[in-house]
């Protein structure tokens, strides 16, 4: 299947991650066919398009977007007929992941793509599944994927060029910055930088150097904001001024050794939890997840209008 005859996506999955894709392709103008076997899984899916809409609407819909061109299936085979696209959100499980591409690829043409959404597990040991291999590649989003671009496109052992080809080409189209990792890793890239972060961050609250509060603030008020514009690298760049990043490298190369040895390595213990949820809580100070979330999606969508109108 060429990228540019895709009109028809299957959604297998409708938690928060495919029920944000769902949102998306629907606003890019395509047919979305989705299923999930969870029960009250039909309404939670509506609930969540209807309520990602608005946001949408306010970045822009492709010619012919419509809520109306999403269905849902109670079975699996029902969701994948037709479709020229497959977008695989399961649950984070080998086995169940096994099973579910498994049904998958019984149910469709050896053409059609199955781009599986997992954080963390590799497509290599995932496709053995399948009859047809070739045509599994990774899909990983960011979330929320109805609002940030990156989409991680990796294949497997068995994964074909051209279908490595068809998913980046395909995301791109609909608007997604797909990028093409060179090797299988846990976790992937962003969220493997990601858990970097998240271990220092934990190993500061451990030791009691900072509170939840603080490193939060520490990162949204500090290098967040760069990291928003620029990756690590270029921003070491501009750090070198006309030197660029090898003066960088030679001025604060050995102070950025010296952190990376004092770097921790925390034991994710029960008490540790304790201690991190107790101090977000008391940091929230009564704040919904609801309202955090639309205060995220309202600031995110400027974010998103100002690099497009920097990158036009």
């Amino acid at each position: 299947m060429k990228a540019n005859e895709i009109e028809h996506v299957a959604v297998v999955g409708t938690g928060v991650i495919g029920a944000s894709w769902a949102a998306y392709f629907l606003a890019r103008g395509l047919r979305v066919s989705a299923t999930d076997p969870a029960p009250g899984a039909r309404e939670r899916l509506m609930t969540t398009v209807a309520r990602h809409w608005p946001t949408l609407e306010r970045i822009g819909l492709a010619e012919g977007a419509s809520l109306s061109k999403l269905t849902f299936h109670d079975d699996l085979e029902s969701a994948l007929a037709g479709a020229q696209f497959v977008q695989e959100n399961g649950p984070e499980r080998e086995d169940l992941k096994l099973d579910l591409l498994g049904r998958i690829d019984a149910a469709i043409p050896e053409n059609v793509v199955i781009a599986s959404s997992t954080s963390g597990l590799l497509m290599s040991r995932v496709q053995r599944a399948c009859r047809h291999p070739a045509r599994v590649v990774l899909g990983h989003p960011f979330n929320p994927p109805h609002l940030i671009p990156l989409v991680e496109v990796i294949g497997g052992e068995a994964t074909s060029a051209a279908s490595i080809d068809c998913a980046m080409a395909f995301y791109t189209a609909i608007g997604k910055r797909p990028i093409h990792p060179r090797k299988e890793i846990m976790g992937h890239i962003a969220n493997q930088l990601q858990a970097a972060l998240w271990r220092e961050a934990f190993h500061l609250v451990a030791t009691g150097a900072a509170s939840v509060a603080d490193i939060d603030d520490a990162i949204a008020y500090g290098p967040g904001l760069r990291w928003a514009v620029l990756g690590p690298f270029a921003n070491l760049h501009l750090s070198g001024g006309e030197g660029g990043i090898g003066h960088t490298l030679d001025h604060l190369g050995p102070p950025m050794q010296s952190w990376w040895d004092d770097l921790g390595a925390p034991r994710l213990t029960a008490e540790l939890q304790r201690k991190v949820v107790d101090e977000m809580n008391a940091a929230l100070a009564g704040r919904s997840s609801e309202s955090m979330e639309t205060e995220r999606d309202r600031i995110m969508l400027a974010l998103l209008k100002a690099r497009s109108g920097a990158n036009g």
